[in-house]
């Protein structure tokens, strides 16, 4: 466990991947409120680094809840599929791990979208203020964490490679083809879209391409990675919580209550510790 880990690991989210996608459901619902009142809401939410820096903060954080594409059953299935995917990659690796690589994507991703900016500035020789902001606001949708689910798969691929799937429900496939396609068309988007996406497949990426980098130099493979894994999870469920406090008369620990006050008890004969509730009404101990 590093430093960090030691550190931050208690801020780490549980079930990541379940609360992207509810970022997802709040975009649609807000893309459907906006379709209703003739609006495109959803335009305030994107990541347009133009309007950041001309006050438009939020944008820093709402980008995360647009949605990769329409809602429509197929949407359905591969979030379902995204969900399996990120869990399986949560248990493997822990859940610090996967919130830093998911979060490092899309710092990643925001620092693409800056970057683009200033490249298309100087390309650019410098635009009007106008054409600045239609511009970078049409570009801004190439910035979502579309390609971060990608590199969920592309992950997973690296750790699972000889995991079978069914390819459209019929067709058994192994992982590591899949990944290598999907690494094939990613390839194929950066040389053919237009420099907002470059920038966009590229940034999200990155925290693959580090993955991929520790993998190669580290000793410990992926299954050896998911068997420690899954070791830890049993050891951890066999082994009880060691508490600071517990009550002498009610038991209860700071685990039961964070809220709960404990205290030794001067007048008993030995360490007793009781809790607010029976500090003051215990019989001591002689």
């Amino acid at each position: 466990m590093s430093k960090f880990e030691k550190k931050f690991g208690k801020y780490a989210i549980h079930n990541l991947t379940m609360v992207l996608i509810m970022c997802y459901v709040a975009g649609y619902v807000i893309e459907l409120m906006g379709s209703a009142a003739g609006n495109n809401l959803l335009g305030f939410l994107t990541l347009d680094p133009y309007r950041i820096l001309h006050g438009q903060i939020w944008r820093l954080v709402t980008w995360v809840i647009v949605p990769p594409d329409s809602l429509d059953i197929f949407t359905i299935i591969m979030l379902l599929f995204y969900y399996n995917l990120g869990t399986a990659l949560e248990r493997t690796w822990g859940t610090y791990r996967y919130n830093v690589y998911i979060f490092s994507g899309m710092l990643f991703t925001i620092a693409g979208s800056f970057l683009c900016m200033g490249v298309l500035y100087l390309l650019t020789g410098g635009m009007a203020t106008e054409t600045a902001s239609v511009v970078f606001y049409s570009g801004s949708y190439a910035f979502s964490t579309y390609y971060i689910n990608l590199s969920i798969f592309l992950a997973f691929a690296a750790t699972y490679p000889d995991m079978q799937v069914l390819l459209m429900f019929v067709i058994p496939v192994k992982v590591k083809w899949m990944g290598i396609l999907d690494a094939i068309l990613m390839v194929y988007t950066v040389i053919a879209g237009n420099l907002f996406t470059k920038f966009a497949v590229v940034a999200s990426l990155l925290n693959f391409v580090l993955y991929f980098y520790r993998l190669h130099r580290s000793r410990i493979s992926p299954k050896q990675m998911h068997r420690k894994a899954q070791f830890e999870r049993k050891s951890n469920a066999g082994r009880a919580k060691v508490t600071r406090h517990k009550c002498a008369v009610c038991g209860r620990t700071e685990e039961d209550d964070p809220n709960l006050e404990f205290r030794f008890c001067s007048k008993c004969n030995g360490n007793y510790e009781y809790c607010q509730y029976h500090l003051f009404t215990h019989e001591h101990v002689k």
